[in-house]
């Protein structure tokens, strides 16, 4: 399925929380306050900028392509909380979860979830 960076970050926004939310909620015995400022700590534009920069080395170049497509897009929006950098960083991590999660590319999703999250157990 072929489409626009944006609207793959779109998507890979949700799919990327989602995935994050699964984890906190599975993994914690935490309340809620307290897994919710955990998923936050993950899906805050800072935090997806980093994971950017972790992954790259560990992606096959079409992923790479599409998360450097993702980076250089032109969305119409903007961050209030984030350095424009962060933010274009992480909406190239955005739409290679899009992208991943639109070409039912499960197995290969969850691997690169799994990388972006290795460390932070």
């Amino acid at each position: 399925m072929d489409c626009s960076p944006v609207k793959l970050a779109y998507l890979g926004d949700a799919v990327f929380e989602l995935m994050v939310r699964r984890k906190n909620v599975v993994e914690n015995g935490a309340g809620l306050n307290e897994i919710n400022k955990m998923t936050v700590n993950y899906v805050r534009a800072g935090a997806q900028a980093q994971i950017y920069h972790k992954i790259i080395p560990h992606l096959t170049e079409e992923e790479a392509s599409i998360i450097k497509r993702g980076r250089n897009a032109k969305p119409n929006i903007s961050s209030k909380n984030a350095a424009a950098v962060d933010y274009r960083h992480a909406t190239g991590l955005e739409a290679l979860f899009g992208y991943l999660y639109l070409n039912n590319k499960t197995d290969r999703l969850n691997e690169v979830f799994e990388l972006c999250v290795e460390d932070c157990r």
